[in-house]
């Protein structure tokens, strides 16, 4: 979906995305009320097999072709099929959108419509009172609710009396609308989550021709089911526009005044980080190849990047993370943009390649979607927990540059950034995302070829030093004066011919040397050629000359900026920071910190940027730590920084 938006302006509510365009709703339902608001979080839960990502996902197109800034926040269980109708196997997806600029998925659905028993027990300590629950009523029956420890039904016992609560029987009136099909009950049910998003759509008077459209591609092979989907999405809406339970529907206008002129879509992160790779190797003129072995949330991008082949993408799914990262070093040797796509536990089994890739100072990409740990862990939740891992997760010294993106839609810039550094410098970079960023969406802004980056590198194509008797002869670790930088000299290249392999080199010559005060050059060189790295100066957001600095790195800017707009609100000064590069950290930054009376650093993790901030800077940063595999809230962030500055 991409859409045009016509003016620039700034607004500020406390919560984050983008998304901006035009086109216009079904018209108004006659005979009821039509309630304006600027924002709206709706989430959608239920068992992984009822769709509600795929559900969500729809809603979020819808939302984003009519013009509303959002942000969303997948939820599902790591099993492909986890236990139906128990608290472990529910899946929620939660959409925040609104007429103004917001920064997070939102801290409390407005919205909850739950499928069953275990969705609304999962998830009805987040909702606020006075808000909607739009329940499935068939779902309701005594052995699924017995699953969850329901000794009498909730929709019942009073106990959701503070909440507007919508009892609507969504199985027994999908299965009505279909009876015309000829599908078995099991297989008209499948639809019921189409007709939750026809009636939700309504609801909040959405686009519908654009999830008719994909429903009739997606089930293009099968024309009768891509029907069935669609009718039983039309019931759902027909059944908010005659229904007397639902006397009010309501419009969250565009966003029209959020961002600059341009043409905007809907991107989740892995997306957009897939595109910034093929737009790496476009503006550096060079095939990308991918080496890359399944694991989660990372397997989307080999999934992506596999249907590029048009722009030169060569994608390799190897029997394992060691043999992955391997193929794609051995590509970067060959000339290529090397690229390994990951997660903490494949960072680990890596380590010794991305050491080779150091020794050997070659230009590769190690991609590390982050989630929680250690080990196997948590592969659906999110967490900043390899910050550490990817600083000093390697034998010897063996520094590498590291990038992290701050929302689902810079990763696309991320990624060009850390294939500049890859490329100038000749080194491995870490580019750090999450399963937050990941799977998350909001809207971008798609840039002009003409102001993407110019990426373009220089192979070695013949000698470049003069031995004493004047003989010329190519050297691999003659570097450049400025970067530090080797020679890249692609195989085959005639008089290029050198060594190379993971045991320390000459400096200048390549030989295998183990000569003490050569690999004492060798480390120091290695370490000063990424210490020499180029990242802009830190930009600090301080308009009131605060005491107190709040500095972030990675996915928790959303809920950080939201959290500091909700304080400058209430009148309280705060500064804001936060970091893209962590190695090297920005020069300036030491210079920053000392400006401050306080500093507080929110990380979803125990710690770590905090630990390198002490050690390196003699900073007393504060901690304030997450790690339940979930994102911040802004109102929980809020008042531990409200503390920090009465403190």
């Amino acid at each position: 979906m991409t859409s045009q938006v016509s003016s620039p302006a700034e607004q500020a509510d406390g919560s984050g995305g983008a998304v901006v365009g035009g086109q216009r709703t079904p018209g108004n339902p006659d005979g009821k009320e039509v309630r304006r608001l600027d924002r709206v979080i709706i989430r959608f839960a239920g068992d992984s097999g009822d769709g509600m990502q795929l559900t969500g996902d729809r809603f979020t197109s819808e939302t984003a072709s009519f013009g509303n800034d959002l942000s969303t926040l997948p939820n599902f269980p790591a099993e492909i099929r986890a236990p139906a109708g128990t608290l472990p196997g529910v899946s929620s997806f939660q959409l925040h959108f609104a007429d103004h600029d917001i920064l997070t998925p939102g801290d409390a659905p407005n919205v909850l419509v739950a499928m069953n028993p275990a969705a609304l027990k999962a998830n009805i300590a987040d909702v606020p009172r006075g808000a909607e629950i739009i329940v499935n009523t068939d779902e309701f029956t005594k052995r699924p609710m017995a699953k969850v420890g329901y000794e009498t039904s909730p929709l019942e016992d009073g106990s959701l009396a503070a909440y507007n609560l919508h009892p609507v029987p969504l199985t027994t009136l999908t299965v009505e609308a279909l009876k015309d099909f000829g599908l078995s009950r099991k297989e008209a049910e499948r639809s019921k989550n189409m007709f939750a998003l026809g009636l939700l759509s309504w609801m909040y008077h959405r686009p519908t021709e654009a999830t008719e459209s994909f429903l009739r591609q997606k089930f293009a092979k099968k024309p009768e089911i891509a029907e069935a989907n669609i009718v039983a999405f039309r019931a759902g809406w027909n059944f908010g526009e005659t229904t007397e339970d639902f006397a009010v529907s309501y419009e969250v206008a565009p966003a029209t005044q959020a961002f600059p002129t341009g043409t905007y879509r809907n991107i989740s992160g892995n997306l957009a980080l897939s595109y910034g790779l093929i737009a790496a190797s476009q503006q550096a003129d060079l095939p990308l190849y991918l080496g890359s072995y399944p694991i989660t949330p990372a397997s989307d991008i080999l999934h992506e990047l596999s249907k590029h082949k048009n722009f030169g993408v060569r994608t390799f799914q190897a029997e394992d993370e060691i043999a992955g990262i391997g193929a794609a070093l051995g590509a970067a040797f060959g000339g290529a943009l090397g690229v390994t796509t990951t997660s903490g536990p494949g960072v680990a089994l890596k380590s010794e390649t991305i050491g080779l890739a150091v020794s050997l100072e070659l230009p590769l990409l190690i991609v590390d979607i982050q989630r929680g740990g250690p080990s196997t862990g948590l592969p659906t939740k999110t967490e900043q927990a390899d910050l550490l891992q990817a600083m000093f997760g390697r034998n010897g010294e063996a520094p590498v540059p590291i990038v992290a993106p701050r929302t689902p839609a810079d990763c696309f810039d991320a990624a060009l950034d850390a294939a500049r550094i890859a490329l100038t410098y000749r080194t491995p970079v870490f580019l750090l995302s999450d399963g937050y960023l990941a799977n998350g969406s909001e809207p971008w802004r798609i840039p002009e070829v003409a102001d993407l980056p110019d990426l373009k590198v220089k192979f070695a194509t013949g000698a470049n030093h003069a031995l004493a008797d004047g003989t010329e002869v190519f050297w691999p670790y003659k570097r450049d004066p400025e970067t530090l930088a080797r020679p890249w000299a692609v195989p085959g290249t005639p008089g290029l011919e050198h060594r190379i392999g993971g045991i320390e080199k000459q400096d200048g010559t390549g030989n295998i040397s183990y000569d003490p005060a050569n690999h004492d050059l060798m480390v120091r060189t290695r370490q000063a050629k990424i210490d020499g790295i180029e990242v802009p100066d830190l930009d600090v957001d301080d308009p009131d000359r605060a005491t107190t600095l709040v500095l972030g790195w990675g996915s928790t800017y959303g809920p950080i900026t939201a959290a500091v707009r909700r304080l400058r609100v209430a009148g309280l000064p705060v500064a804001q920071a936060h970091l893209r590069h962590l190695n090297p950290f920005p020069r300036n930054l030491g210079e920053v910190l000392e400006r401050y009376e306080k500093v507080v650093v929110p990380e979803m993790n125990l710690g770590q940027l905090a630990t390198l901030i002490r050690a390196k800077y003699l900073v007393d940063a504060r901690s304030y730590n997450q790690v339940n595999g979930m994102p911040f809230k802004a109102e929980q962030l809020a008042k531990v920084l409200k503390e920090a500055i009465d403190d």
